[in-house]
């Protein structure tokens, strides 16, 4: 070789190699890596209730109803809740839930604008995917809203979804408000969001609210007088909603606005179901309804072809498609209905729901095929 283009660098390295003596199998080997810290686990079962543990840092967990309340099992409320991790520190799903319970996050108290999100995870009633909701925590504390992450109860393990979930749902809200002054929270700006099953209990939460609080109007009942009423609903990827199967459950006068967002043709029957809510929502009339359905996505968990991307949900990214910009588009319909002005300013969706109370079905007035005008008989001639 022709040592004027030999590279002077690679002569070094060769160079400074060959001076060095091979090292022993004790010098190469590196320490272990030590075990994760601050992985959630589940509180212990004891001869109390079980007490839910925060699954993300500097949580505060309380649990829906008194241990004593009709809603709950009493044989079961002291048995302790499984996790099933999606990483060494990310709590993926829980299930055994018999003392369902919320946990509340809040945001960057800097730019607070009093608005609270509660998130309502997925997993087909099965497992409660808090996987799903947990990384809103953060998202949402840099644009200043609070978060409360609902731990509900499950059909797996013998509840009623339309009941017992949604009952969890409403409880949630009524206890949130309830604490709104502690946590600096508007409580006209206090809200849902679901994801899959999570969202059939965020969408039946808007419409069973009045029968919930009617129920609950008794003595006694430190919440009786504090409304379940979501100020907003966020349905994403839907699981069915009351108006499934034909259904014609009554909508409250003062429904609250709905943001809905759903893959098409990749997951088409949740795509129904989404379009069954906002259908049955616009049709009545009920202000500041919007829905999103993408060309392109699948439902999480769903099984892909080689060429897709993969089935993610939530926030993350999709696979890089549109799907994955819903939460920006969010952020627009919050922003743009007033929920992240500051505290206490009274938002457009408020003043949109009190000025259409008095409201007309659309359906009941509207005719796509108005009937055909009577031909104008030819004038007569002279």
């Amino acid at each position: 070789m022709n040592p004027r283009k030999f590279p002077l660098g690679l002569a070094l390295l060769l160079g400074a190699s060959a001076s060095l003596a091979p090292l022993s199998a004790a010098e190469t080997a590196l320490p272990p890596l030590p075990a994760p810290l601050g992985v959630p686990v589940p509180g212990p079962m004891t001869d109390a209730p079980y007490a839910p543990q925060p699954i993300l840092s500097g949580g505060v967990v309380i649990p829906l109803f008194a241990p004593d309340s009709p809603y709950l099992r009493a044989g079961k409320i002291r048995e302790a809740e499984v996790y099933k991790m999606w990483g060494a520190g990310i709590v993926g799903a829980i299930t055994n839930i018999h003392n369902p319970s919320l946990e509340f996050h809040a945001g960057n108290g800097s730019l607070n604008t009093g608005a609270a999100i509660i998130l309502a995870g997925g997993g087909g009633h099965r497992t409660l995917n808090t996987g799903e909701a947990s990384p809103f925590v953060p998202f949402f504390a840099n644009h200043g809203v609070n978060t409360i992450i609902l731990r509900n109860r499950l059909r797996s393990d013998g509840y009623e979804p339309k009941t017992d979930g949604v009952y969890d749902a409403l409880q949630a809200i009524k206890l949130v408000r309830a604490h709104a002054k502690e946590w600096n929270i508007d409580p006209n700006k206090i809200g849902i969001m679901g994801f899959s099953a999570g969202a059939e209990l965020a969408a039946n939460a808007s419409l069973m609210w009045p029968e919930f609080d009617l129920k609950n109007d008794t003595a006694g009942n430190p919440l009786a007088r504090v409304s379940s009423r979501p100020d907003f609903v966020v349905s994403v990827y839907p699981g069915p909603s009351l108006f499934a199967n034909g259904g014609t459950p009554p909508i409250p006068r003062d429904a609250p606005p709905a943001f809905i967002t759903c893959a098409g043709w990749g997951d088409w029957i949740h795509a129904v179901w989404a379009n069954e809510y906002f259908t049955a929502l616009l049709n009545d009339g009920v202000p500041n309804v919007e829905m999103h359905v993408y060309a392109r996505g699948h439902h999480p968990g769903d099984k892909v072809g080689p060429d897709e991307p993969p089935a993610t949900g939530a926030l993350s990214n999709m696979g890089g498609i549109s799907y994955g910009t819903w939460s920006a588009r969010y952020l627009e319909w919050f922003r743009d209905l007033g929920f992240l002005n500051k505290p206490g300013v009274e938002t457009q969706a408020a003043k949109d729901v009190a000025a259409n109370l008095k409201r007309v079905k659309r359906s009941a007035t509207w005719n796509p095929r108005p009937p055909a005008q009577a031909p104008v008989p030819a004038p007569a001639k002279p």
